[in-house]
């Protein structure tokens, strides 16, 4: 499936350097905002998707699941990155000294990714011990580990390549928990290029300091209500339908966008916020889904939700603030070199961001 997003993507790519060599070649218009807006938003959108597309199988992170039974006793699941043809990542976990298999390692290949269970024991638990993943100074992937105590509580760690191994501690710290989750949150929208691609087609589409603020807090506001109610278990939505349904609503912007341009100014123009906030509402449900697969620590779950969702926010505004930098740069660099673009430049946007996050729809009602 990867192969065949990298392929379309590819195709859109060299279709838009096409266009792109022969407007020099052979258009000369004057220099305007919208062309430039137009071409920055073009360009920023095929940077995330190649590069989300080249690097999707180094940045998955393997995940280690340590789950305490007894005094001494833990199950333990550990997944790693598949490469294709039933390969995997090297990466192996070390266990503190002592620590011995009370059953084999049962492992499978599904969905491209290496699984493996068993259960392991160590005379008074693994308090205090060290835990190495193996291997994982070689590679760009992370490492997400989750140890659940018979208490309840919970040790959410994320081990890197500069940092493979952590100290299981006898009870987790608040400022480690919101240091986990804030970082979480952070990756979870820089690396969500679907969710990227929906404020970008907003900061499109909205025109004006107040009303962009206004769409951004109302797309803010509505997601944290989803993403507390789903995570609390108060919501409870299947995650396919959701993510194809999030893409659904890009497709829906870009088509705003197209109408924008052609002087019919649809629903998004007009009332931006009531946008932002119905389809935030969905996108606080994806945010839930990834953070499910994490887990919230039992003793502070207000703390990793909160942090998880203010990393979420610093990501967001980092990208936005990318991007305006973008177009700055990209005014001035213009401006020096009297270059201009043609008139259909403004198209190039609202079909590709509607283009993929299509693809992105039939892709995910397939997988049903």
């Amino acid at each position: 499936m990867f192969s065949q997003g990298s392929s379309f993507l590819a195709t859109l790519g060299w279709m838009t350097q096409s266009l792109w060599d022969w407007a020099r070649t052979s258009v000369k218009v004057q220099f305007s905002f919208s062309s430039v807006f137009s071409v920055c938003f073009c360009s920023i959108l095929f940077l995330l998707l190649f590069f989300s597309s080249a690097l999707a199988h180094e940045v998955r992170p393997a995940y280690l699941e340590l789950r305490q039974t007894g005094p001494d006793t833990y199950d333990a699941l550990w997944k790693v990155p598949g490469r294709g043809e039933n390969l995997r990542l090297g990466l192996y976990v070390e266990l503190p000294a002592g620590s011995t298999n009370v059953t084999a390692p049962r492992a499978a290949m599904v969905n491209n990714a290496f699984t493996e269970r068993w259960t392991v024991k160590r005379p008074g638990g693994l308090t205090g011990g060290t835990i190495h993943i193996a291997g994982l100074t070689a590679t760009m992937t992370d490492v997400l580990v989750r140890l659940e105590r018979l208490d309840g509580t919970t040790q959410v760690t994320r081990l890197t390549p500069s940092a493979p191994s952590f100290i299981v501690e006898a009870a987790p710290r608040a400022m480690q928990v919101a240091a986990t989750y804030l970082k979480l949150g952070v990756e979870h929208i820089l690396l969500g290029i679907d969710h990227l691609l929906f404020v970008l087609a907003m900061l499109i589409v909205v025109k004006g300091t107040r009303r962009l603020i206004a769409t951004v807090t109302a797309f803010t506001i509505a997601h944290s209500l989803t993403l507390a109610g789903a995570s609390l278990g108060f919501v409870h939505v299947p995650g396919p339908p959701v993510e194809a349904a999030i893409a659904l609503s890009i497709v829906f912007v870009a088509a705003e966008i197209m109408h924008s341009r052609q002087g019919k100014a649809g629903l998004t123009e007009r009332f931006p916020w009531v946008v932002a906030f119905t389809f935030g509402l969905l996108h606080g449900l994806g945010f839930a889904g990834a953070l499910s697969e994490v887990g919230l620590p039992q003793t502070a779950i207000p703390v990793a939700l909160l942090f998880f969702n203010v990393g979420v926010e610093l990501g967001q505004l980092l990208f936005i603030a990318s991007v305006f930098v973008v177009i700055a740069l990209a005014r001035q660099m213009m401006r020096r070199g009297g270059m201009g673009q043609p008139p259909w430049a403004w198209r190039l946007p609202p079909y590709a961001i509607g283009g993929v996050a299509m693809f992105w729809v039939i892709q995910r009602i397939a997988a049903f």
